[in-house]
């Protein structure tokens, strides 16, 4: 089951589906070989790298690396999720896709979803009345145009007035026939505790509407317009409404943000209007909280490129780093925008305009950079202090999506810290830390590292990672070599062992496994490197060499290992040494000369 939709009707879509005439209808291609080529839809290119694969049904771009099959192309050009791309395709090619009965339960759950939304419209309704057409709203107006906001952008975002009569929402609510006590669970009025009757939470305050991506209204934010605290105030989390897994305006960027690939993230509702106001509508906000990672896979939905437009202060600081981090575990690098002490996206374009703006995001450096500085700066020059900077931003730059862009911020971090570039590049951080870790014996034979950046020798360790991983999903191999191996030993990559582990939960002996399937159950980079796998030139491997093929492979990555520990052994000598640990520091010496021998010897097992 994918959702509510049955396996059968999706196996019977991608059967009428041909990803060659879908991906015409959204891009010109040229057949090339067995192929077909065209520029990339999902990066800037004049050299044709986007290739689709007619046999196998798949796609890949050898530019920037994304792949899949036809559902995976359709949500990433839409943005839709799984269900909705499906749905999408089924309408494509006639099948009408319809969904198993639902439970009891979750019939119930969707005709409370139903109901709730109904409260939220009515309400959204009233507010928005109020503000544009009523006198109670004056109040509100008159704050919008004194910042400058015309009756475009209300009715745009669906902006509203809750007055300062207590229980205006409540008869609103009434006269419509709403259950009050959906309205309590909704948190737009509550009972009274030192007061008879209900109330509303809502009090002259200016409303914004939080709408999720199908612009369906599913709460509320309300600014004070007068001295209440707080000065913002939020719907409760509802059925309807997660506040981490929401973006405001997302509903009207996400066409902006598809077209341009890009994302500006701000914090507030009017840092959001005043962006939409100049012109750069591919802009959404957090709901009153710091970035998650579910609203970080949401805006990779729509863009690649993400522009961090914080406050200037010292929370705005913390949130940038708290949204680098999330986006750089999701594959992307964000860019950060600076503007003047004090500002903030508001206050800045009401000062300076929309075309100053644009110079500052023109100008935005990776996120990483920055934060790279500001780290090593904090942690001094001494030893301590270069090793321990350099400890604590190595995870972040193998997070980094870009091979080139790895290898450039490792050779800029060994030049400034003075540690060796090869110890960076195997980024254990085991022997990089106090004297207590350099007396700890290390591990005879550990697992190649699993960072992704490219070591020398990497490319053709890379190669027979995929050479093994294309003959297990040919059915050329056994499961049981690989489960025998271990999947660290062969597939040091955290992506590429996602893939192989996806695969083996569905593999049976001498069959070919079924990579559409397969590419549907994996993320976005796993996607992508299966397919660049599968696109390359087919491996002419004789059915009767393919285990002989595996154990020449097996054979190259535990050399590779071995030769890395030995590079790193020579730096846990060095450092044994400036710490004063002799004894540690022959330790590792005998360890290094027993690994030479066994290399010198060949004899790996």
């Amino acid at each position: 089951m994918a959702g509510l939709i049955a396996d059968e009707t999706i196996e019977r879509i991608r059967e009428r589906v041909d990803i060659v005439e879908l991906i015409s209808s959204y891009l010109p291609l040229k057949r090339s070989g067995g192929n077909y080529q065209g520029l990339c839809p999902f990066h800037g290119e004049k050299t044709p790298s986007f290739n689709v694969n007619p046999a196998r049904q798949i796609f890949h771009c050898f530019g920037c690396g994304v792949g899949g099959n036809s559902v995976s192309f359709v949500m990433k050009m839409e943005g839709l999720s799984f269900p909705d791309a499906v749905r999408r395709l089924g309408s494509r090619v006639g099948i009408v896709v319809e969904e198993e009965a639902p439970t009891a339960e979750q019939t119930q759950r969707r005709e409370a979803v139903i109901r709730l939304l109904r409260i939220m419209e009515a309400a959204a309704t009233a507010y928005e009345r109020v503000l544009l057409k009523e006198e109670a709203g004056a109040r509100g107006r008159d704050y919008l145009k004194e910042r400058g906001y015309a009756s475009e952008t209300a009715k745009l975002f669906h902006l509203g007035y809750a007055p300062e009569q207590s229980d205006f929402l409540c008869k609103e609510l009434e006269a419509a026939g709403v259950e009050m006590r959906d309205a309590e669970e909704l948190g737009l009025v509550r009972s009274g505790t030192s007061r008879p009757g209900r109330y509303d939470l809502l009090r002259n305050r200016l409303i914004f509407p939080i709408q999720d991506e199908r612009g369906r209204i599913v709460a509320f934010g309300g600014r004070a317009l007068g001295d209440a605290q707080p000065k913002y105030l939020n719907s409760p989390e509802s059925l309807l409404y997660h506040k981490g897994q929401i973006l405001y305006g997302l509903f009207q960027a996400k066409e902006a943000m598809r077209r341009s690939s890009e994302a500006i993230i701000v914090e507030g509702y009017f840092d959001l209007l005043a962006l939409h106001r100049a012109g750069l509508t591919h802009t959404v906000a957090p709901c009153g909280t710091a970035l998650t990672t579910e609203q970080a896979r949401l805006i990779k939905r729509f863009a690649s490129r993400v522009f961090l437009l914080f406050d200037q202060d010292s929370a705005g600081q913390k949130a940038n780093q708290r949204a680098m981090e999330i986006f750089l575990a999701e594959g992307i690098s964000p860019l950060l925008v600076t503007l003047d002490a004090g500002d903030d996206p508001d206050s800045y374009l009401r000062k300076q305009g929309a075309e100053a703006m644009r110079e500052r995001l023109a100008a935005a450096q990776p996120a990483l950079e920055l934060f790279i500085d500001a780290t090593l700066k904090a942690c001094g020059e001494s030893i301590e202090g270069r090793a321990r900077g350099a400890e604590r931003v190595l995870p972040l730059i193998k997070l980094l999506p870009s091979e080139m862009e790895r290898n450039l911020y490792l050779k800029a971090l060994a030049q400034r810290t003075g540690i060796d570039e090869q110890l960076l590049m195997r980024g254990r951080k085991s022997d990089a830390g106090s004297e207590a870790r350099l007396k700890a014996r290390p591990p005879q034979l550990p697992a190649l590292p699993r960072s992704r950046e490219r070591l020398p020798g990497s490319e053709r360790v890379e190669k027979a990672q995929d050479l093994i991983l294309h003959l297990f999903v040919q059915g050329r191999i056994d499961k049981s070599l690989i489960e025998r191996d271990g999947l660290e030993t062969l597939f040091p990559d955290p992506e590429r062992q996602k893939i192989v582990q996806a695969a083996l939960a569905f593999s049976v002996k001498g069959e070919h496994i079924d990579t559409t399937r397969l590419l549907d159950q994996l993320s976005d980079g796993a996607q992508s490197i299966l397919a660049g796998i599968l696109l390359k030139e087919d491996r002419g491997v004789e059915v009767d060499l393919a285990e002989q093929t595996y154990d020449d492979c097996r054979r190259t990555l535990l050399k590779d290992a071995l030769q890395r520990r030995s590079r790193e052994l020579t730096e846990c000598v060095r450092r044994a040494e400036l710490a004063g640990d002799l004894a540690g520091a022959a330790a590792f010496q005998e360890e290094q000369i027993q690994l030479n021998r066994q290399l010198k010897s060949g004899k790996i097992f």
